[in-house]
């Protein structure tokens, strides 16, 4: 290889636009902007703008509740994909399973705020897995192959005499006061 052989990689240098060089370029006279206006001048940047009318996005009204930046992100996993992973070799339906193992075995990426089992799909091992919410479908489908879910973060049952002690007393009226 000599010098004179150099060359950039296909692709690797970008030839820029000549733009204003006569009609026959294509891209002559107004150099691809149009006419006259604020468009066909520098530093434009139009979005959402309608000329000094109100533009829709204020004409419109505000509706709905958005907790997007509060939002828990839960990865959804369906029983499928574990029956496929245990068929591969990947994990062992033994012992319990949990995000972590979810995420070495390479099913997960990231355990997110939880895990989320659904039904799609069949369940033949039976597998105890811990997660943060599953479908009834899932949780039954999983049972009847002889395994156990564990929702994470949910308090136990209280008993019924705790309950009881719970429960709002009515008011009492004005007359009672006297």
């Amino acid at each position: 290889m000599k010098l004179n052989e150099i060359r950039d990689n296909a692709g690797a240098h970008y030839r820029a636009k000549r733009v204003g060089r006569g009609i026959g370029s294509g891209k002559g006279k107004t150099s691809g902007r149009g006419g006259k206006g604020q468009t066909a001048r520098t530093g434009v940047a139009l979005n959402g703008f309608e000329g000094g009318q109100t533009p829709l996005h204020r004409r419109l009204p505000k509706r709905g509740f958005n907790n997007k930046i509060f939002q828990k992100d839960f990865k959804v996993i369906n029983l499928g994909r574990l029956q496929q992973a245990i068929d591969a070799g990947k994990l062992a339906a033994e012992g319990g399973l949990d995000a972590a193992k979810l995420v070495t075995a390479g099913i997960l990426r990231r355990p997110g705020d939880g895990i989320r089992l659904l039904a799609k799909g069949g369940l033949s091992a039976p597998i105890t897995i811990e997660v943060a919410g599953a479908s009834e479908a899932a949780v039954k489908a999983v049972e009847a192959a002889g395994g156990k879910v564990v929702l994470l973060g949910r308090p136990a049952a209280e008993p019924e005499a705790a309950q009881e002690k719970r429960k709002r007393r009515p008011k009492r009226k004005a007359s009672d006061n006297e």
